[in-house]
């Protein structure tokens, strides 16, 4: 058991991934905490996390690995990845919660993206961790439920169990060793633009500009209205209604979003679904709305 997590161990690091002892049998850091740091050694400067002293040194990993048969954590964020944890019902404790590879292809079908295909690995409990690379110079950090519910990211700050390892059950690889670059779709799920200060709304010329003013209004009426089993359609739907005035100009694209998300949000949807969904309705919109038409 020892060479086999050894190997894993060094089969991750190959990838250019920072690996640290678990304690065996279990998913927990085997790397002392702060209260217990002598000041020596790693720690001779400071007291150095697990995040700090995952490596990618064979030599450091081998003179752990072969101590005791520690489980392998990876660090995510030093290793340039994130890795989304698609979990199960019963890891969240409630039978009823929702099933996480259901909730995130949704997600992708609401997006109009595949699932992406990207290296994965069936954890102990039965759920899955989609792994992807980092752009460069980017930091993300962890995530709880952003992207859907039963959905969670590990970046900066978290780490994963490699392949291999056996915490209450086998950590497996269940495909391939690519990893794919993190969507620029997800990314921005993640990380969203800063919304621009909020500023009063200066009056332009014209009735085009005056009907689209009426036209938000009302829409936003339809979706805080909307009943269960029909928010996201009339999400849906009012951002396609109002994307033609952002293409003609009339109405600043964050204003309809900011507006529209706060509806969306108000009538009890997540607000991951309201960014997904009007970011694709509105980009349908815009492009199929180029040339003006008559708004009376």
């Amino acid at each position: 058991m020892s060479g086999h997590l050894l190997d894993a161990a060094l089969s991750a690091a190959e990838r250019g991934w920072h690996v640290f002892p678990l304690r065996p049998g279990t998913k927990r850091p085997a790397l002392h905490g702060e209260r217990a740091c002598t000041g020596t050694g790693p720690c001779a400067s400071g007291h150095r996390k697990w995040e700090q002293r995952a490596t990618t040194d064979p030599d450091h990993i081998r003179a752990a690995w072969l101590r005791a048969p520690f489980n392998v954590g990876i660090a995510t964020g030093p290793s340039g990845l994130l890795v989304i944890d698609l979990d199960t019902p019963e890891h969240k404790g409630n039978a009823d919660a929702p099933d996480g590879a259901t909730t995130f292809r949704a997600l992708c079908e609401r997006a109009g993206h595949p699932v992406p295909d990207t290296y994965r690995v069936r954890t102990a409990s039965g759920g899955t961790h989609l792994y992807f690379t980092t752009p460069p110079h980017v930091r993300m950090t962890n995530t709880q439920g952003t992207v859907a519910d039963s959905v969670d990211t590990r970046a900066w700050g978290g780490y994963v169990v490699a392949a291999g390892s056996t915490p209450t059950g086998t950590y497996e690889a269940l495909c391939g060793p690519v990893v794919v670059a993190l969507p620029s779709w997800l990314q921005s799920i993640l990380q969203p633009a800063p919304k621009p200060s909020r500023a009063p709304s200066v009056a332009v010329a014209g009735q085009s500009r005056r009907y689209a003013d009426v036209a938000l209004a009302e829409e936003c009426r339809t979706v805080a209205s909307a009943q269960v089993g029909q928010r996201e359609a009339k999400l849906f739907r009012a951002a396609r209604a109002l994307g033609r005035f952002v293409a003609w100009g009339d109405l600043p694209r964050h204003v309809v979003e900011e507006a529209l998300q706060a509806e969306g949000e108000a009538a009890g949807l997540s607000a991951s679904e309201c960014r997904s969904t009007l970011r694709s309705a509105l980009d349908w919109s815009i492009a199929h709305n180029q040339n003006r038409r008559a708004t009376a």
